[in-house]
């Protein structure tokens, strides 16, 4: 670069363009994958990419290949896989903390080399909560390691997390831009950083086997969340503890003629979780459902309570459950925990406006944010990413509910249908997806298809499965924001932006240049999301290799980990949000965890590329 480019007027709109989508996402005032839509029309609209290219990113590899990881991460769960990851966590373990945690960590990050990192925090979330109920481990001390050894060994891998699978999409978008004669940048193989990605998880691995009870001391191990998901438990956490009581409603009591909204609302009133009216019952009654002579309530709640307020309103207590009984039975249903995602469609709606009762049969009893617990007038809540619910419903209600991706199950639970009798045909495609995309040239994108079309055709998962496995969310977003990268090349704002900074930064050593985009990188990643943070940031980074003759294969791949390497901030990575909640982690222990894992990381990483690649 020789210092000549000027700042035209497309390079001011496309800057203007990233400056107003950090905002936006920082602020959160507009959904981000509505953010990603306007994002994709402004661009259309001033041409900065050609629109016969404009949609390509929905077809591209990146989003095929996301695609197709999903499904097959549905199917490895469907056929039982992580439960008998569980079983073989456990007898390996033989109740040694340390080596139970080793084991966790060690196979979480060994298998977000090849499942999709948010999916997997997901599934293993109850796996760990299991584990830890059995041998009475802290589950504060399980679940940031696991997650943070997730992040790292998504690093393994293409395949594994958004800006990794993004990165070859936005090389070869960088590869239309080259000036005349310049060399073309490789694009990376399937298992191509695998020696960058394994140093990493080694040293998460190493991290936390040394420091995890001082990084994460639990003040009073006998009432930390170790407990399965029992009543106690609900109770010392969250304050929900008694019994399932029956009443039935008399001819006069002032409940005749309300809601249960309404009487829900009353002075001391329990949760009602269930109600029969005439022939008719069911579990978790929708806010306008009406109650009226002889109508039986299943309730909730200390049984000196129920009867208080069962003799000031007139009700008759049964002494035992002859509705309810086989309704309430923990095999069909119970109390459990779900974490609001980030990219949740509940973000920032009111939970009583959400009609969960209504619509999919479940009770929220409380909410858990921070370090506060909501019990009262939950309804009017305004639910964050990051929230825990508590629920109470039919475990087919909770499994269906959990389908729309708009909640994260986080309690072990009786799982709808399970495949076992095909995990090896769920093993064997999956095998072959890799196989393909290491030992052939063929797309990445038609590699894993073949993995997914297979778990298809053999009865793995069917289609409403598969449909229902894709965070399309992710995929929207992903897709629509592609084309800003693109926008940053083809107008040369991000060589601009690189010729800026090599002005102040132009000698120094290679090393401190990656240091200096690694951070930038970083940084971006705590306030937008990993894939915003790519997308703006890869460009940039190849423009500033190319200038100061560095390898742009290096720098680009440098600021795809960086990305992904998120420790810091719970809601900046969803798979700390997650954890966040189950774990009872403060913003105090990220950041106790987060810098120091960090700056690790990064240091492994600056070695690592250069000792694979060079700087050349």
């Amino acid at each position: 670069m020789n210092g000549s480019l000027t700042l035209s007027f497309e390079m001011l709109l496309v800057l203007g363009l990233v400056c107003f989508t950090v905002f936006m996402l920082v602020l959160e005032w507009i959904r981000a994958d509505l953010i990603a839509l306007l994002v994709i029309v402004v661009i259309g609209i001033t041409r900065l990419v050609p629109v016969e290219q404009l949609f390509e990113g929905f077809a591209g590899n990146a989003v095929i290949s996301l695609i197709a990881v999903m499904i097959m991460g549905a199917g490895l769960d469907r056929t039982g896989v992580l439960n008998k990851t569980a079983s073989f966590i456990l007898r390996l373990a033989g109740g040694a903390e340390a080596r139970l945690r080793f084991l966790i960590n060690a196979v979480a990050g060994g298998l977000s080399s090849i499942l999709q990192s948010q999916a997997l925090a997901a599934l293993f979330v109850p796996v760990v909560g299991r584990v830890s109920a059995r041998t009475g481990v802290p589950l504060k001390r399980l679940l940031l390691p696991m997650a943070c050894c997730i992040l790292a060994g998504t690093n393994t891998t293409m395949i594994s997390n958004s800006p990794l699978i993004l990165l070859n999409d936005l090389i070869l978008s960088a590869n239309r831009n080259l000036p005349p004669g310049a060399q073309t940048i490789e694009t990376f193989k399937l298992f191509a950083i695998t020696p960058i990605g394994i140093p990493l998880l080694i040293a998460g691995l190493l991290f936390f086997a040394l420091f995890t009870r001082r990084l994460l001391p639990v003040e009073d191990e006998g009432q930390d969340a170790t407990a399965s998901r029992t009543e106690t438990y609900f109770s010392e956490v969250y304050g929900i503890d008694g019994d399932v009581v029956e009443v039935t409603v008399t001819a006069e009591s002032p409940l005749v003629g309300m809601s249960v909204a309404e009487a829900e609302a009353l002075r001391n009133a329990p949760l009602i979780l269930a109600i029969k009216n005439g022939n008719e019952s069911r579990l978790a009654p929708p806010a306008d459902l009406m109650i009226w002579v002889g109508t039986v309530l299943g309730v909730l709640g200390k049984r000196d309570a129920v009867n208080d307020f069962a003799a000031n309103n007139l009700l008759t207590v049964r002494t035992r459950l002859a509705h309810f009984g086989d309704m309430f039975n923990p095999t069909r249903a119970g109390i459990s925990e779900a974490v609001v995602p980030p990219n949740s469609r509940f973000v920032k709606k009111v939970v009583g406006d959400l009609r969960m009762r209504k619509r999919y049969g479940v009770s929220v009893l409380a909410v858990y944010r921070g370090e506060e617990v909501f019990r009262e007038d939950v309804r009017k809540l305004t639910l964050m990413p990051g929230d825990t619910l508590v629920l109470h419903s039919l475990w087919r209600d909770l499994a269906q509910a959990a389908e729309d991706h708009d909640i994260v199950v986080v309690t072990d639970y009786p799982k709808a249908e399970q495949r076992p009798g095909k995990i090896r045909y769920a093993l064997l495609f999956f095998a072959l997806a890799m196989g393909l995309g290491l030992f052939t040239d063929l797309k990445l994108s038609i590699a894993m298809l073949v993995g997914a079309v297979g778990m298809l055709l053999s009865g793995v998962l069917n289609m409403e499965e598969a449909y229902a496995s894709i965070n399309w969310k992710t995929i929207f977003t992903l897709a629509c924001l592609i084309p800003l990268g693109w926008a940053m090349d083809s107008t040369g704002a991000a060589a601009w932006m690189a010729q800026e900074i090599l002005v102040y930064c132009g000698d120094w050593p290679q090393w401190a240049l990656q240091a200096c985009v690694a951070l930038l990188a970083l940084f971006f990643s705590q306030v937008v999301s990993n894939v915003g943070a790519t997308v703006m940031m890869v460009p940039m980074a190849i423009n500033i290799a190319l200038a100061s003759n560095g390898n742009p294969s290096v720098y680009a791949l440098i600021v795809a980990i960086s990305t992904s390497n998120s420790f810091i901030i719970g809601s900046a990575n969803p798979v700390l949000t997650i954890i966040a909640g189950p774990g009872g982690y403060r913003a105090r222990d990220l950041i106790r965890v987060g810098i120091p894992l960090t700056l690790l990381m990064l240091v492994v990483l600056l070695i690592s590329v250069n000792l694979v690649f060079g700087t050349r």
